[in-house]
């Protein structure tokens, strides 16, 4: 099974930590001739596919590299702009890598802040008072699970929907952050969480986690 990421987000809602455990690969390499038959457009400082699908490259994909080398952001690894690189035939055959675009580190502190606001509407809309908020949410390709301590801390894991004993890796998580950040003398609170003891038992516990399929108590 695969655990995907882990994020902790503080009760304020600002993202403290992040780590990417595995990121799937979903790339598709091709060299092209003029003129290129995908069509392009900027988004978001990248260069994604907005029509023309073939060969495994989709919709959404983004330019990771030309010829090799990867680019950064809107421009080429030599600093030109990528569209204009592209509509200049003097520089074909060209070989591009497409994949999904990856999150930037800003992208992730918007997205755990968003969440924070989701979980809050959670509880708001519960029927009943004392809503624990957003437990779980699922997709086709993974499950988000949610633990908050009941000083609003949130613990989030990012997991393949088959893999078992999520709950208690969660748990897990909250045991190694009141271990290794929390009694770190160094360390201060709603703070970002830098700390290599940290690091390395969270790795462990996720591979452990990974292993075992699921993460029993004896663990």
């Amino acid at each position: 099974m695969v655990i995907f990421s882990v994020y902790v987000v503080n009760k304020a809602g600002g993202l403290i930590y992040q780590y990417d455990n595995y990121v799937p690969r979903a790339e598709a390499e091709k060299t092209f001739s003029f003129p290129l038959d995908l069509v392009l457009k900027h988004h978001d400082e990248k260069v994604i596919v907005s029509f023309g699908q073939r060969d495994g490259i989709r919709v959404g994909h983004a330019v990771l590299s030309i010829n090799g080398v990867d680019v950064m952001g809107k421009n080429t690894g030599e600093g030109k702009d990528i569209l204009e690189y592209l509509r200049d035939a003097n520089n074909y055959p060209v070989s591009i890598r497409f994949g999904r675009a990856r999150l930037s580190s800003n992208e992730k502190l918007m997205l755990a802040s968003m969440f924070h606001s989701l979980f809050a509407i959670g509880s708001q809309l519960s029927p009943d008072v004392g809503s624990s908020g957003i437990e779980m949410l699922e997709t086709d390709v993974f499950k988000l699970h949610c633990f908050q301590t009941l000083t609003g801390i949130k613990f989030i894991v990012l997991a393949d929907p088959r893999q078992s004993g999520i709950d208690t890796l969660l748990r897990k998580i909250y045991e190694i952050y009141s271990d290794f950040a929390l009694k770190n003398p160094f360390y201060s609170l709603e703070m970002p969480i830098r700390c290599e003891l940290f690091d390395q038992n969270l790795k462990g516990a996720l591979e452990v986690a990974e292993k075992a399929g699921n993460f029993g108590a004896g663990s």
